[in-house]
């Protein structure tokens, strides 16, 4: 295993941190999958980065984990990146998973094909990959990924080669820093074509493939320049007032879509508090009285999770918070252990008709003196959303004790078999949580 170092040191909302990112050059455009540091890389066994396969491989082992409505795959045990997803990356019709440089044949995922060179990263540090998002880029019917890394930095994308064994070819197309630590891929401007919803250079806003998805991509500001940093945490997209449009939202507030994109402003700012900033930020109608609510976690790097009912004028929506877990460190009699909580889903887990929420513990998300042995647990939950006439409560179910989630949390239809799933990479591993 080859491990590359990592050192930066960065000022994060709500508290001060010592980070890393790698300072090895990122792949250039024709770089072709490899093996990490083994002797006979240039010849790779069935199933491995780059090797086609010429025969079906026996599916990964399936293990129970803390809820029996799951069972867990761990894809690998080392550190390659904080984001995965789920996608049908080889065109076959079954749903299959990317993780870092990696990814993995559905449904068993006994074969893997690179994107990029792998190389593990030391987990007391910090990887080039915290998103992955599957989207058919180029219009060609395949999917592509678009790769966000250490915050900061900017982004690029790699084409999907329609072939398991060839090369990904990279496109560096987002030359701004993508800043915040939960940037979005989500259609904002109502066109059918997602952007990437993120800060630069202080300024909050979205870049967007305007030319053509090979071409420079554009960043349209939301905001003016407020300050906002590499490791600003929170963000979210919705529709916050029911007039159609998307607005967008931070920790500090929201910005409302005004009637027109076509004119400035586009966006009017609402001072809003959403915690001290966590991670993604879903808008949904949690206590189901027809408007819409937010959810968040807390502190990314802390502890809370809460969700906001909307109340006052619907056209300025103001919001009142009600804790799900809290914001303080549990004791020892405390039913829920979430510690840095850095990243959030939702989605109808047991199929009620009623969205849940997803979250974890980002292990060693932060690496100061004093941080546990590696071998302690990071945790993964759902919450059940049950709504009642006294008011909507969220029920904490542990899926896990050894894996959490990364920057990214997937939670989607992974085995085509109607039912939500979940697929985290983080310092622990890769893991994939399938519904029996």
């Amino acid at each position: 295993m080859t491990f590359r170092g990592l050192a930066h040191c960065g000022v994060l909302v709500a508290l001060v941190a010592c980070s890393g990112r790698s300072s090895a050059p990122p792949p250039p455009a024709d770089a072709g999958p490899e093996l990490d540091g083994s002797p006979d890389a240039s010849v790779p066994e069935p199933g491995a980065a780059g090797a086609p396969s010429t025969e079906p491989l026996a599916p990964l082992p399936r293990e129970p984990v803390a809820d029996p409505r799951f069972v867990k795959v761990t894809l690998h045990r080392e550190f390659y990146c904080e984001g995965a997803s789920f996608g049908d990356m080889n065109h076959d019709g079954v749903t299959d998973v990317v993780a870092g440089p990696d990814w993995y044949e559905g449904p068993g995922y006994g074969a893997r094909h690179a994107l990029w060179a792998r190389a593990a990263f030391d987990p007391h540090g910090y990887s080039d990959c915290f998103f992955e998002f599957p989207h058919d880029l180029d219009g060609d019917g395949w999917l592509d990924v678009l790769v966000v890394g250490f915050p900061g930095v900017p982004a690029a994308w790699y084409e999907n080669p329609r072939d398991p064994a060839a090369p990904w070819p990279r496109h560096d197309v987002i030359p701004v820093p993508i800043d915040n630590e939960s940037p979005l891929f989500v259609d904002v401007t109502n066109d059918g074509v997602p952007e990437l919803v993120h800060m630069t250079g202080g300024v909050l806003g979205w870049s967007s493939p305007d030319a053509g998805a090979r071409e420079p991509w554009v960043f349209h500001p939301v905001s003016d320049s407020r300050g906002y940093g590499a490791f600003t945490h929170g963000l979210g997209v919705g529709d916050l007032d029911g007039d159609g449009r998307a607005d967008v939202l931070e920790a500090t507030g929201y910005y409302q879509a005004l009637p027109t994109l076509d004119a400035l402003p586009l966006f009017a700012r609402r001072d809003q508090p959403f915690g001290a900033g966590g991670a993604q930020m879903p808008v949904l109608d949690l206590d189901g009285d027809g408007d819409a609510d937010v959810a968040t976690t807390l502190a990314a790097h802390g502890y809370g999770l809460a969700w906001f009912e909307q109340a006052g004028d619907p056209t300025a929506p103001t919001f009142a918070e009600h804790l799900i877990v809290p914001d303080t460190a549990p004791d020892a009699a405390a039913s829920v252990v979430l510690h840095e909580p850095h990243a959030l889903a939702a989605a109808d887990i047991d199929g009620d008709g009623v969205t849940d929420l997803v979250s974890g513990e980002r292990f060693w998300g932060h690496v100061p003196a004093g941080m546990p042995d590696f071998d302690e647990p990071a945790r993964l939950y759902w919450f059940r959303t049950v709504r009642a006439p006294g008011g909507v409560t969220f029920t904490p179910q542990l899926i896990d004790d050894d894996s959490g989630v990364g920057t990214e949390l997937t939670v989607a239809d992974g085995n085509d078999d109607g039912r939500p799933d979940i697929v985290v990479s983080n310092k622990k591993g890769a893991f994939v949580f399938l519904q029996q």
